[in-house]
């Protein structure tokens, strides 16, 4: 029979309710990077149910919630590091961006959303216009 014992670990668990750190981060860990005309945001959300996740966006907040139920075991735990519960993440979005667009799918534990950025943003080329004849500026007598 395995036993785990750590004796640091209710003293951890206090100190981080009481640290202000971003130790919910890690429960859902994110990479957001642009390719050409849009944005992909990745977000790792392993052992989630893909039937909880809710993705909203509202006043340019996008916020992705997602639910990962707890195992029922009829032994004893010996070791329970894996968080459950509903996990949540909220990004403020620029502007620049086309909202109404935004793509997600989830596959192997990953939730991939696509932001395109809209078409007011994307950079253009102006064209300038001149005269083809030169204007001749005499000097004074």
């Amino acid at each position: 029979m395995a036993t785990y014992w750590d004796p640091f670990q209710e003293m951890d668990r206090l100190f981080g309710s009481l640290a202000l750190s971003s130790r919910n981060a890690p429960t859902m860990p994110m990479d957001l990077f642009r390719e050409g005309d849009h944005y992909v945001l990745a977000v790792d959300l392993p052992g989630i149910d893909p039937g909880s996740i809710d993705v909203s966006c509202e006043d340019r907040t996008l916020t992705i919630r997602a639910e990962r139920t707890a195992r029922s075991a009829e032994g004893q735990w010996l070791l329970r590091e894996r968080p459950t519960g509903t996990v949540a993440r909220q990004v403020t979005l620029g502007r620049g961006l086309a909202l109404d667009q935004i793509g997600a799918s989830y596959a192997d534990g990953v939730l991939t959303l696509t932001i395109p950025v809209s078409e007011e943003a994307k950079p253009r080329r102006i064209e300038v216009s001149h005269s083809a004849t030169p204007t001749a500026i005499e000097a004074g007598s």
